[in-house]
C-alpha cells in the first residue's frame, strides 16, 4: 500500500511532542511493515525512508496527491472536497460545531465520543528512538510538561501542587516570566524553568524526574506529554479530564481536579517506575498505532465511509474546574 501522510508543518520535529513526531513515527513503521509512505508537507522537511512532496495549501488536492498513491492520510481538515480515497485525524478540540469529514478518526475514546463517534487510534511512539530508561538514576524532582503559556495546561495549578507537596518542579515548555495569554510570573526559588526543550536535554530531565504534574483545564485529545513521562518511568498527576483515565491506569499515577488532593499523592509517590514504562511499552507503541490505521485505510479502500454522518463537536473547548 502507497500511503501519503499530509501534514501543514514540516516533518520531522523532535522537541516538545507534536503532530509531526506521531507522523514520522507512523510513516517509518508502515515502511518498516512493508508499505511505501510519501509525505506532502511544508519546504524545510526531509526524510530518509519516503519521498518528500512540497504541499501547495491552495491548490486542488487531488492534483497534489499523485497517481499511485493508494490512500492520503491528513493531520488537519482539507476544508474542500477530496476525491481520491483518505482520512483525517482529527489532532485536537474543535472550538465550532462545524462538520467534520465523514472519514474522520479521532485519538481516544473520549475524544471520539465528544465528537458523537467511536472511530480512534490512540497515538504511539517509537519508543527505540527514546533510548534507554535509567531506573537507577537520582530523581530530585517532579516535572511539567506542555506549553506553559497556554492557559488550558495549567503550569500555576502544577506549581501549586508542587509547593503543596514540598517538591522542587521542572517546568519543561516555559519560562518563569510570560507575557503570553496574561501576565505571569513566578518567583519561586523551587520551580526551575527550562523552555521548549527536546532531544537529549528533554531525555536527560525526564530521567531525572520522580513524576509528572499537569493539572490541565480541559478535556486533553491525547496526551503525548502523559506517555513520554509514563515511559521514562513517571507517574502522572493530572487532572481526570479527556483522555487521562484512558492513559493513567490506577498503578501508574492519580487523577483528581483538587490540588491538594494531587499534592498528598505527588508526597505518598510510591509507584513503580518500571510498571509505568511497561504500561506504554504495551499500548502506546507505533507499531499498535500504524496496525490501527492500516485497518481504517483498508476500510477506506473497500468503499467503507469511516462514519455515516458528519460527526459535529458535542462539547466545544471551555476551561474546565479546577480546585486549589
Amino acid at each position: 500500500m502507497h500511503v501519503l501522510l499530509v501534514n501543514n508543518a514540516p516533518i520531522p520535529v523532535y522537541g516538545y511532542g507534536g503532530t509531526e513526531r506521531v507522523i514520522w513515527d507512523l510513516g517509518r513503521t508502515l515502511v518498516q511493515l512493508g508499505h511505501r509512505v510519501s509525505y506532502l508537507v511544508p519546504q524545510g522537511s526531509h526524510c530518509e525512508f519516503g519521498q518528500v512532496l512540497l504541499i501547495r495549501p491552495d491548490a486542488p488536492w487531488d492534483g497534489q496527491i499523485p497517481a499511485d498513491v493508494d490512500i492520503a492520510h491528513f493531520q488537519f481538515h482539507p476544508r474542500t472536497g477530496v476525491e481520491r480515497p483518505h482520512l483525517m485525524t482529527e489532532h485536537g478540540n474543535a472550538r465550532k460545531l462545524r462538520p467534520l469529514p465523514l472519514n474522520t478518526v479521532f485519538l481516544s475514546r473520549n475524544h471520539a465520543a465528544r465528537h458523537g463517534s467511536t472511530e480512534f487510534v490512540y497515538n504511539g511512539l517509537d519508543w527505540d528512538s527514546y533510548g534507554p530508561v535509567d531506573f537507577d538514576c537520582p530523581r530530585p524532582r517532579h516535572h511539567f510538561l506542555g506549553k506553559a503559556a497556554w492557559g488550558v495546561k495549567n503550569v500555576r495549578g502544577a506549581i501549586r501542587v508542587a509547593r503543596f507537596a514540598g517538591v522542587d518542579l521542572d517546568v519543561l515548555g516555559g519560562t518563569r516570566i510570560s507575557f503570553r495569554r496574561g501576565f505571569r510570573w513566578t518567583l519561586s526559588r523551587s520551580v526551575h524553568f527550562h523552555g521548549m526543550v527536546g532531544g537529549a536535554r528533554k531525555t536527560l530531565l525526564l530521567n531525572m524526574s520522580r513524576g509528572l504534574i499537569l493539572p490541565v483545564r480541559w478535556h486533553e485529545p491525547f496526551g503525548l506529554a502523559v506517555i513520554e513521562s509514563l515511559y521514562f518511568g513517571c507517574p502522572v498527576f493530572s487532572t481526570p479530564y479527556g483522555s487521562l483515565p484512558e492513559l493513567v491506569p490506577l498503578h501508574c499515577g492519580v487523577l483528581s481536579a483538587q490540588a491538594r488532593v494531587l499534592a498528598e499523592a505527588v508526597r505518598d509517590n510510591r509507584f513503580d517506575p518500571r510498571a509505568c514504562h511497561a504500561h506504554v511499552l504495551e499500548h502506546f507503541g507505533a507499531r499498535r498505532m500504524a496496525r490501527d490505521y492500516l485497518r481504517l485505510y483498508e476500510r477506506v479502500l473497500a468503499g467503507e465511509s469511516i462514519h455515516a454522518r458528519h460527526p459535529v463537536i458535542q462539547d466545544p473547548a471551555r476551561a474546565l474546574p479546577w480546585m486549589d
